[in-house]
């Protein structure tokens, strides 16, 4: 697990204030930063420009250009011009929690979030937070991101939820790296809140990857084996015997099958 957030005791702070805080008796102030964006950090050779501090009162030392280059509205206008930026050092407040805004930062840099572990609930969060500060969702999650890779690592805990999100924002790639893990999902048990969520034309592809097991399911097993020159351990009448048992095997399986059946209730047979 990464450490995350460290909490440093300092006398003064240049240009940035802590919300809420007050010097102790020794006149030190607790300040909490994160490890991954802290002061000392380098991006593209630059040293962080910009304070983002989150709703639990998190400092992330970033770079301001890269913030203006990956947002397509200022970040919800709330990032000043570069040349204010370098007179001081702005602080701005953001109504995200450390640990949403550690997934956003990630994702902008592209750098790999896993050791965090972000639950399916901060990933969800996230991609709203993305979304509101002006960067689109197909454009940041890509098969080759550390946030698809992220999502995708849902799908075997959460797996509706996870397409549902995928489908919310029509990340196709990542619905269908995520699809596999629904083949075992009780359709029946679909909710109308989570429906809505997934949308007409993912909860369609939904449907057909069912229906589509259950017809590929047919086609392997109503097919007989085909019959072979007779020899003295199997002559025609042994196969015409087996022929029936598997008509009659495939038949059974065929129409017991339900599209979510886990593949582990079906069962071997020997002939």
């Amino acid at each position: 697990m990464c450490d995350t957030f460290r909490v440093f005791c300092i006398t003064r702070i240049s240009q940035v204030g802590t919300p809420g805080q007050r010097p102790g008796p020794s006149g030190s102030i607790p300040v909490t930063i994160s490890t991954a964006f802290q002061p000392n950090v380098h991006v593209d050779n630059l040293r962080p420009d910009i304070v983002l501090t989150s709703s639990d009162n998190v400092f992330f030392y970033v770079c301001l250009h890269r913030l203006l280059a990956a947002s397509d509205n200022g970040f919800n206008s709330l990032l000043p011009p570069p040349s204010v930026s370098d007179e001081f050092t702005p602080v701005i407040d953001l109504p995200e929690s450390a640990d949403v805004l550690n997934v956003v930062l990630h994702s902008i840099h592209n750098w790999d979030a896993s050791c965090f572990a972000p639950s399916y609930e901060t990933l969800s969060a996230a991609i709203a937070a993305l979304v509101r500060y002006g960067m689109q969702p197909k454009r940041m999650i890509l098969p080759t991101t550390s946030l698809f890779s992220l999502l995708l690592a849902q799908a075997p805990l959460q797996p509706i939820d996870a397409y549902a999100l995928a489908a919310s924002y029509d990340l196709e790639e990542l619905a269908v790296a995520i699809s596999p893990h629904l083949l075992a999902y009780q359709l029946p048990s679909l909710t109308d809140e989570v429906s809505k969520r997934i949308g007409a034309v993912y909860l369609k592809r939904l449907f057909f990857l069912h229906n589509g097991r259950m017809d590929a399911l047919g086609r392997l097993l109503l097919h007989p084996p085909q019959p072979h020159p007779e020899t003295p351990e199997c002559d025609n009448e042994q196969q015409r015997k087996l022929m029936r048992a598997w008509a009659l095997a495939s038949a059974h399986l065929v129409w017991d099958a339900r599209p979510g059946e886990p593949t582990t209730s079906c069962a071997v047979l020997t002939v």
